[in-house]
């Protein structure tokens, strides 16, 4: 009994360990994403953590979107943005995030194409 116990204390603290290690994503990012031609157009990442999930809404030039799917696992984020034009079916984009202190390093794929992803960073609103 006492041995599981002193298992049990030790498994609270290194979760509470890996919590604290986590980084920390919420409030305002902001990115300069790659667009059509090479352009590029801003948006910006309102994100918040809890636990590991993650909520949020992303915007842009479509207005504002909520994230669905959002998951947070150390310093790796992951969410999906769905876009309903007003002809056609759904747009759904998968982004995926390295957060490193105040930047998330992106990558961005849109669902049924065989495009390459698209990388950009983000920067934290301070």
């Amino acid at each position: 009994m006492k041995y599981r116990m002193v298992l049990f204390a030790a498994a609270f603290v290194l979760a509470a360990v890996a919590l604290a290690w986590a980084a920390d994503v919420n409030g305002k990012w902001v990115a300069q994403v790659p667009g059509r031609g090479g352009q590029t157009r801003e948006q910006t990442f309102t994100l918040k953590a809890d636990g590991g999930k993650l909520t949020g809404s992303v915007t842009g030039m479509q207005g504002e979107t909520p994230i669905a799917d959002g998951t947070v696992k150390g310093d790796d984020i992951s969410f999906t943005q769905t876009f309903n034009p007003p002809q056609g079916d759904p747009i759904k984009v998968h982004y995926k995030g390295k957060i490193s202190g105040d930047e998330i390093k992106f990558t961005r794929t849109r669902e049924g194409s065989d495009q390459p992803g698209q990388e950009f960073t983000a920067k934290r609103v301070k």
